[in-house]
């Protein structure tokens, strides 16, 4: 049987969650099933359950011991396969095993007329582009299989695209036909109804417990929901819904069948404006629910509104469009907007408002505060600069202040996966003198060639004065048309550097076209040794990744060139341990395809890119410092203070148009899923996840031009971009807001807009300012403030109602 739990908050989910889990299962040995939609989430359910699983006396002391937090995929194709007697690991229909079968029928039939436009696709680019749009296609199959699997069964009954908005894509179905006949095993839609049937006749064939629950998810596809509903036949399935608004949820009234999005009879109920542009996935979801749950509606307990983020939370809660009525307290800070001159000044002002915050009240601790942002690589250099890096009597505040980055590509976190990275973009670059030298700088490189910073800093001045520019030799110049220059090549830089080792070069006495370098010192031989024989053996790996070959060739040479070329020793052993396993894994999914069919560069480029993209670990959340990762992870975690960084007009919600290729895209139905839809509906569980102060941070205007930016997800329908006046009454469409630039101090809160204080506020500008509007130029005459008062929990610089 289907029961849906609901809440406005997730933790009052996961307090009904622990109650039901606190009833044994009649078999103390079988473990509990919670599937969680990401690792962020699992590590801190598991730590809520643990204060009411197994805790002494009403305390707080308990162990959560014996439940499993899979991902939902995980579940249903555990089930699928364990009704369909196929094992995961050898799936040919997995997607890093299904994209080998359909390089080889692209391969095959680029050349017949049905397949013409996707031949010429992949001609353009001759055979680089090969793997790269090979796998795009097995993910888009993936998706149709998961969100529409009759369209694939469809397919294979010999139906077309549907209708005239796909006439283009006529080629989709002969080539999932071609495909189903190459593996020539079932495909996915084919075992969805084979194990949808076999789990309603013989319920034991899931090695599941008697009750199964879904924590957090905000979408379901067709799949989940077919596997799910054939388990509630026999079993208990809990779906744990964070949920905005009930009243929203009451009034929702499901359709009998799932409508196209276009025709979506629920599009206009939500009354709230934030509800209504940012809470579709949400209310999609009830969509595609079976009417037969069971709906259980946990209440939070709230006490009248007192801040502005209790009064937004109150209006989501009710489904109440925004209106008069309530007096925001002078120093309310609940929900702060700062609009900021680039990424670098957003951080610097997340670390000021925090800080701020910090010593505002002496019970927050850095475990409260979650920092999100969409791109973290981005930020993530720029945060380790500004946090944590000194601890000194003189040091700033926030150097002091830990911070653990999650979720971060598995290139940034191990240096050795970097050096397989560089070393495949070396492969068909020109080999300049500062791609060379960055990547002897790298630690395990350095490591191996025994090089400090001082010989590196050695090296690079007499690789200068050497002359060496670009290209390893002149044959290295050949695809640039230029071998017939060897001038300025590492091999001639090199030819200088040995000769004056050997030589004087006070003479001036030519060898061969090799003048000896005259700067090079008694100290500097082993130096320019050591140097020699890194560039030799890079060459050597070069030679090796280039023309086509198969991926066990390819890995193979990677393999040796992490030998020839990196050392880790003592507690960096693991990184070594991790890159030969990732490119393994490579190999190993491709199957017995990785010996017969040949990839280029760029198609290696594109299999490894990503297996190095980042993959969330428990072990990086919920460690008692303050943790910056993306939104998804820790989504609906609720946090006193929860801050969005990076929320830029362009980057988030993700822009640009549908994938042409996606037939999906074309004319999708309720509930599938929209990129941009997903990071709406991250920004309000964010809001619905603060339950102290909600902080965003984003660029209102360029920093090198002053433009203005527009602000993220069309804010301005739930703000206004003038600060409010102190005890005025006003709606909560006015959020608090900040514009930070370039000369920005930590002040009192931000002034009213009387014309008397914009003339006090003026008379403390330059000149120039005050002459002019806001001349571009200023802002690089200004420098940047020398004091600072940390504790302040607002950064403040000329509102904009004063300009």
């Amino acid at each position: 049987m289907w029961h849906v739990h609901r809440a406005e908050r997730a933790d009052t989910l996961a307090r009904a969650l622990g109650e039901l889990l606190a009833e044994p299962p009649a078999d103390p040995f079988a473990a509990e099933v919670v599937a969680v939609p990401a690792r962020g989430m699992e590590r801190w359910l598991a730590q809520r359950l643990a204060h009411r699983l197994g805790a002494a006396g009403g305390g707080a002391d308990g162990v959560c011991a014996g439940v499993a937090f899979p991902s939902p995929a995980a579940v249903v194709a555990e089930v699928v396969s364990a009704a369909t007697g196929v094992d995961p690991d050898d799936d040919p229909w997995r997607p890093e095993r299904a994209v080998w079968p359909l390089l080889e029928v692209i391969d095959a039939s680029s050349g017949e007329q049905w397949c013409a436009p996707l031949g010429a696709h992949v001609g353009d680019a001759g055979r680089g582009r090969r793997y790269a749009v090979a796998r795009h296609l097995i993910d888009l199959f993936s998706t149709y299989a998961t969100h529409r699997p009759e369209l694939l069964t469809g397919w294979l009954e010999g139906a077309g695209a549907p209708g005239d908005r796909a006439a283009d894509l006529a080629w989709q179905p002969e080539l999932w036909r071609r495909l189903r006949e190459r593996i020539a095993a079932p495909s996915p839609p084919e075992r969805l109804a084979t194990a949808r049937a076999a789990l309603r006749a013989d319920p034991a064939l899931a090695a599941l417990p008697a009750r199964l629950s879904l924590f957090g998810p905000t979408r379901l596809p067709a799949e989940h929901l077919a596997v799910l509903d054939a388990l509630a036949e026999h079993r208990d399935v809990h779906l744990w819904l964070p949920h905005p608004s009930p009243a929203l949820w009451a009034a929702v009234a499901p359709p009998p069948d799932v409508p196209p999005r276009r025709a979506d009879p629920t599009a206009g109920v939500p009354r709230h404006p934030l509800l209504r542009s940012l809470g579709r996935d949400a209310r999609e979801l009830q969509l595609r629910l079976p009417t037969s749950c069971v709906d259980t509606h946990h209440p939070v307990a709230a006490a009248p509104p007192t801040t502005l983020l209790q009064r937004l939370q109150a209006d989501l809660h009710d489904d109440r469009a925004p209106g008069g009525g309530f007096v925001v307290a002078p120093g309310d800070r609940s929900v702060q907007v700062h609009a900021c001159h680039g990424p670098d000044r957003q951080v610097e002002v997340l670390r000021e408002v925090v800080l701020g915050l910090l010593e505002a009240d002496p019970t927050l601790e850095p475990r409260d505060v979650l920092v999100m942002c969409p791109d973290v690589e981005a930020f993530a250099p720029l945060v380790s600069a500004c946090f944590g890096l000194a601890d000194g009597p003189d040091a700033h505040p926030g150097q002091r202040l830990q911070v653990r980055l999650a979720d971060r590509a598995l290139r940034q976190v191990n240096p050795l996966l970097d050096t397989v990275a560089q070393l495949l973009e070396l492969a068909d670059a020109r080999a300049t003198t500062s791609q060379l030298l960055d990547l002897l700088g790298s630690a395990p490189v350095r490591r191996r060639f025994d090089l400090d910073d001082a010989d590196l800093e050695r090296l690079r001045e007499l690789v200068l004065r050497s002359g060496v520019r670009w290209g390893l030799d002149a044959e290295h110049r050949a695809p640039f048309q230029l071998d017939g220059f060897p001038q300025n090549t590492w091999s001639a830089g090199l030819d200088r550097l040995l000769l004056g080792v050997a030589m004087s070069g006070a003479e001036h006495e030519w060898l061969g076209t090799a003048l000896p370098l005259d700067e090079v010192e008694s100290g500097d031989v082993a130096r320019v040794g050591r140097l020699a024989e890194f560039v030799e053996r890079v060459a050597a790996v070069l030679s090796g990744l280039a023309g086509q070959q198969p991926l066990h060739r390819w890995v193979a040479v990677l393999q040796e060139a992490l030998d020839a070329l990196t050392l880790v020793t003592g507690t960096d052993e693991w990184q070594g341990t991790q890159a030969r396993a990732e490119l393994a894994a490579a190999v190993h999914a491709a199957g017995p395809h990785a010996g017969t069919v040949e990839l280029g560069l760029a198609d290696v480029r594109g299999l490894l890119a990503e297996r190095l993209r980042g993959r969330p670990t428990r072990a990086n959340f919920r460690t008692g410092t303050l943790t910056v990762a993306t939104l998804v992870p820790m989504r609906s975690v609720p946090h006193r203070v929860i801050c969005l960084l990076g929320l830029d007009d362009g980057v988030f919600p993700r822009a640009g148009m549908p994938d042409g290729d996606d037939l999906l895209a074309r004319d999708p139905l309720v509930g599938e899923r929209d990129p941009r839809s997903e990071d709406r509906q991250l920004f309000l569980d964010a809001i619905c996840a603060a339950t102290e102060h909600l902080v965003v941070v984003h660029s209102g205007a360029d920093e090198r031009s002053g433009a203005r930016r527009r602000p993220p997800c069309r804010s301005g329908s739930c703000s206004t971009p003038s600060p409010p006046r102190r005890g005025r009454r006003r709606s909560t469409r006015s959020w608090c807001t900040t514009r930070c630039n370039r000369s920005t101090r930590a002040t009192s809160p931000v002034p009213s807009r009387s014309a008397s204080t914009a003339r006090s506020w003026r008379a403390r500008w330059p000149p120039a300012l005050r002459r002019h509007r806001r001349p571009r130029s200023w802002q690089r005459r200004c420098p940047r403030p020398t004091t600072t008062a940390w504790s302040r929990s607002t950064i403040w610089c000329r509102s904009s109602s004063t300009r």
